[in-house]
């Protein structure tokens, strides 16, 4: 089920988001909607986690694991070219989202139910509602300009 358009994250906000999850060397990364792959990268190759993007396009998918191949991270990052509503994310430590509010709703009970107590969730720009964040930062990209200017939202499963 389609449920956001693929709108990449620059990757000065990715990484203000992991450093915002407090990723850690060894832990899982799931990234759902995962698009190019450029968070799961991130997570791989500067954070020395291990990563998993959800992507439902096929293209994206392919484009994704062949940066993944490019970058020799074959052994640490996986793409699931699916849907992420049939992925287990029982083993996940950080959840990276980049949805809308009306997905983040959707993906919601998933999260509630699948998701082991103290479980980061990050997600750009979009709210999860009903949920009480941990801290919501404001980021701007591009400090000398002022913009552009990212909502980022931390929250950890109780």
């Amino acid at each position: 089920m389609f449920i956001a358009p693929f709108v990449p994250s620059p990757v000065q906000v990715i990484q203000r988001m992991l450093q915002l999850a407090d990723l850690k060397p060894g832990e899982v990364l799931f990234d759902l909607g995962a698009g190019d792959g450029r968070s799961v990268i991130m997570a791989a190759k500067t954070f020395r986690a291990r990563a998993v993007g959800v992507e439902l396009r096929e293209d994206l998918a392919k484009k994704a694991l062949s940066a993944i191949r490019e970058n020799g991270l074959s052994d640490r990052v996986t793409i699931v070219n699916g849907d992420m509503f049939t992925v287990n994310l029982t083993s996940a430590d950080v959840v990276f989202l980049y949805l809308t509010t009306s997905a983040n709703e959707k993906i919601r009970p998933k999260l509630e139910s699948e998701l082991k107590p103290g479980v980061r969730v990050v997600s750009h720009d979009y709210e999860i509602v009903g949920w009480i964040p941990e801290k919501v930062e404001n980021f701007c990209e591009n400090p000398q300009l002022g913009y552009p200017s990212h909502t980022l939202y931390l929250y950890k499963k109780p």
